[in-house]
């Protein structure tokens, strides 16, 4: 497979993000290895010299969007020692880098977060990572000990996952509108205060 050079690497890069596009308007399985070609402005020889098939351009589709998605979680940790109003903020921030990651390339999304095999798996981690996070931000202090962490983190897969189909990909929504309803939903319900 040929990988090197300036004008190899624009063209991988371009048959990845014509096969993303490709993907995730007519799935996987009505793709064809001629539309992506099409869409990326090569020609189908110029496709096989870096991809053997369009199932391996899936899955280093899947594998680009979960290896983004572990990163942005890793790299949102609450540190000790901070005020609840900075915490707020923090949240707030990391919920707006969350949606906007999930907005920033929504074909990848969608093959990632729906449409592959994967997704499943690709959640599921993705909800352990959020609850060994949010477990050493309850021993920080953060976070209150009688709630169930690891419904605390399905619950929040759950809303991004459903917000980001029905809101962010239809554009009726921004990522800073919806990460601040999502964070006043956790830290304040529904309620109205005054037991």
């Amino acid at each position: 497979m040929r990988k090197k050079g300036t004008n190899g690497k624009e063209s991988r890069r371009r048959l990845l993000d014509a096969a993303a596009e490709e993907f995730a308007l007519s799935g996987f399985y009505q793709t064809k290895v001629s539309s992506i070609v099409a869409r990326a402005g090569v020609t189908q020889p110029a496709f096989y010299l870096y991809f053997e098939s369009k199932e391996e351009v899936f899955a280093e589709l899947v594998d680009e969007f979960q290896s983004q998605l572990s990163e942005l979680v890793e790299n949102s940790r609450l540190e000790p020692g901070k005020a609840i109003h900075d915490v707020r903020n923090e949240v707030q921030t990391a919920l707006v880098n969350g949606f906007r990651f999930l907005s920033g390339n929504p074909a990848l999304t969608r093959i990632g977060f729906f449409q592959s095999r994967e997704s499943v798996h690709i959640k599921a981690k993705l909800a352990m990572m959020l609850e060994e996070k949010m477990e050493l931000e309850r021993e920080a202090g953060y976070f209150r000990t009688d709630v169930d962490l690891s419904f605390a983190a399905e619950a929040l897969i759950g809303i991004m996952e459903r917000l980001t189909l029905t809101k962010l990909l239809p554009g009726r929504d921004d990522p800073v509108h919806l990460a601040e309803q999502t964070r006043l939903l956790l830290f304040n319900g529904l309620l109205l205060n005054g037991d």
